[in-house]
C-alpha cells in the first residue's frame, strides 16, 4: 500500500497511521448534519464529514463512498459509541481515532478496498471496540478513513494510543493486502502525522516543511559547516545544536521548540549534510562560482513597516492586508522590479507564499467596505442571517415537497430549493473567507510584531519547557 497525497500533502511516505481526536464526539456529528453549525471543525475533513453525513442520512449517500460499521450499526454509530462512553463513565478526553488506510494508484477496486479496510479493522480492533470503516475515491490514491471509538465496549478501557499499536496496525495491514495479492511498501516510516496534515489542510506550511525548504536553499548556497550554519542564521533559524553534535538542532522564532535537521529526512543527517558539502567543496564547477561565507543580503523590512504606519492606521484590518501585500510584492518582485530578498522570520515568509488566498480576502475586505473590526462583525453577521434565512425557505420548500401531490408540483419544490442552494454556496464560501480572517488578523499582527524585533536584535527566541503532568479527570 502507498500514501494518499490528499492525506499526507503528496510529499510523505506512510501506508497506515492514526490520531486521536479531541473534543466532543457529537461535534463529529453535527459537522456531518450541519457543516456550517459545527464547533471543533478543525479536526475534520471533507470527506469525514460526507461520510458521517452518509451514516446519518441515506437519502445523501454518495455513491463514490463505501460505509460500513464494525460493532456498530453505520446508521447509529453516534449513539453507540456515546451509549458505550456514558455505560463506562469516559466522556472526557480523545473522543474517537481518526485512521487512514491507503493503496497503490489502480491497484485495487472500491470493493477491494473496503474489504481490505474492514478485515484489517477487524483484526486490530474488532474485539473490543466500535469502528466505522469508509473507502474514498475522491483522489488518485483510493485509501479508507477508520473512525475507531476512543472507548472499548467490551471492558470500558481507554484506547491507549502507543507507538507500538501504529506498528501493529502497519503489520496488520501489510499481512491482509498479501493475502489479496497488493503490493505493500517495506519498511515505510512513519512520517509527517497528523498534525502537519491539518496544518496543510488550512493552508499553511508546517515547521517542517519550513525547515526543509531552507536547508536545502542553504546546502545549494555552501560548501562547509560553518558557511551552512551562517545561512540558516540569516534566514532567522537559531541553532540550539551545531555540527559538533550528532544531530543538529535548529530553533525559529514563535516555535515550540528547537527541530533535528536529521528528522526531514534520511537525506538530512549529519553525516549526509556534511557529506554534500565536502562534495560541492570539491567540485571544481561549483568553487567558481562559489563566495565565501554568504550572507543572505536583505533590505530591512523594518522601513516599509515603519512608513506604511505612519500613513495608516495599523488597526485597521484592510490597512494590515495592504501591507502583508506590500511586503510579498517587495519580496517576490515583478516583470519591473526585481525581488528585493525575504524577511527574516520563516513563519512570514510562509504566509508570502499564500499570497492567493491573502489577496482573496483582501479583496473581500475591499468589496464589502470593511475597514474595523466593527465593519467586519456587522458584514459577517449580515451574511449569517442571510444564508439563515435561505436555509429556513429551503426547509420549508422540503416540507412541502414531501406533501407534492402530483409530479409537476414535486419538480418544481425541488427546482426551487436548487435555485436557493445556488444562492447559498457564494454566501457560505464568503462565510468560510471570513473565518479565515478572523483567525488570520492577530497571526498577521504578531508576525510583523516579530519581523520588527528580529531586525532590530530584540527578539528573545522560546525555548520548550516540559510542563508538569496533568492528572486526569477518569482512570482508564
Amino acid at each position: 500500500m502507498y500514501n494518499s497525497t490528499d492525506l499526507q500533502g503528496g510529499n510523505d511516505v506512510a501506508t497506515t497511521g492514526f490520531w486521536p481526536v479531541k473534543g466532543r464526539l457529537k461535534d463529529v456529528i453535527n459537522y456531518a448534519q450541519n457543516p456550517d453549525k459545527t464547533i471543533e471543525r478543525k479536526y475534520l475533513d471533507d470527506d469525514l464529514a460526507a461520510t458521517l453525513n452518509y451514516v446519518e442520512n441515506s437519502n445523501k449517500t454518495d455513491q463514490t463512498m463505501y460505509v460500513s460499521g464494525i460493532n456498530c450499526t453505520k446508521k447509529r454509530a453516534y449513539e453507540q459509541m456515546m451509549t458505550t462512553k456514558r455505560r463506562f463513565g469516559k466522556l472526557g478526553g480523545n473522543a474517537v481515532y481518526h485512521g487512514y488506510q491507503s493503496f497503490q494508484a489502480g491497484e485495487v477496486t472500491p470493493e477491494e478496498a473496503h474489504r481490505i479496510g474492514i478485515e484489517t479493522a477487524k483484526r486490530m480492533w474488532g474485539d473490543d471496540y466500535e469502528v466505522v470503516v469508509t473507502t474514498h475515491l475522491n483522489t488518485s490514491n483510493i485509501h479508507n478513513h477508520i473512525v475507531l471509538n476512543s472507548v472499548s465496549f467490551r471492558t470500558g478501557k481507554k484506547f491507549e494510543n502507543h507507538i507500538s499499536d501504529h506498528y501493529k496496525l502497519r503489520e496488520i495491514s501489510d499481512e491482509v493486502c498479501r493475502e489479496y495479492g497488493k503490493s505493500i511498501l517495506e519498511n515505510a516510516p512513519f512520517y509527517g502525522g497528523d498534525k502537519a496534515y491539518w496544518i496543510r489542510k488550512s493552508g499553511q506550511l508546517p515547521h517542517k516543511d519550513m525547515l526543509r525548504k531552507d536547508v536545502d536553499e542553504a546546502l545549494a548556497n555552501t560548501c562547509n559547516p560553518v558557511d551552512f550554519e551562517v545561512y540558516l542564521r540569516s534566514l532567522g533559524y537559531k541553532f540550539v545544536r551545531n555540527f559538533k553534535y550528532e544531530h543538529p538542532s535548529v530553533v525559529a522564532p514563535d516555535w515550540q521548540k528547537p527541530v533535528r535537521i536529521s528528522s526531514l529526512g534520511k537525506d538530512y543527517s549529519r553525516q549526509a549534510i556534511l557529506t554534500r558539502l565536502r562534495t560541492q567543496h570539491e567540485d571544481r564547477y561549483f568553487m567558481d562560482f562559489y563566495t565565501p561565507r554568504p550572507v543572505v543580503r536583505r533590505t530591512p523590512l523594518i522601513l516599509v513597516i515603519r512608513d506604511y504606519e505612519k500613513e495608516h492606521t495599523p488597526d485597521l484590518i484592510t490597512s494590515l492586508f495592504e501591507l502583508i501585500i506590500t511586503i510579498a510584492k517587495i519580496c517576490t518582485g515583478s516583470n519591473i522590479k526585481k525581488a528585493d530578498y525575504r524577511p527574516l522570520s520563516p513563519d512570514l515568509r510562509a504566509e508570502i507564499i499564500n499570497l492567493d488566498r491573502t489577496l482573496e480576502e483582501y479583496h473581500f475586505l475591499c468589496n464589502h467596505s470593511v475597514e474595523c473590526a466593527e465593519d467586519f462583525v456587522s458584514c459577517r453577521n449580515e451574511i449569517t442571517e442571510q444564508i439563515k434565512a435561505y436555509e429556513t425557505e429551503r426547509q420549508h420548500i422540503c416540507n412541502q415537497i414531501r406533501r407534492a401531490k402530483t409530479p409537476e408540483e414535486d419538480n418544481s419544490l425541488k427546482e426551487q430549493c436548487r435555485e436557493i442552494t445556488k444562492k447559498l454556496t457564494p454566501l457560505r464560501r464568503q462565510l468560510k473567507i471570513c473565518e479565515r480572517i478572523e483567525n488570520k488578523v492577530p497571526r498577521l499582527r504578531a508576525l510583523i510584531e516579530q519581523e520588527k524585533q528580529l531586525e532590530q536584535g530584540r527578539y528573545k527566541y522560546k525555548y520548550y519547557q516540559p510542563t508538569k503532568t496533568k492528572q486526569r479527570s477518569y482512570e482508564r
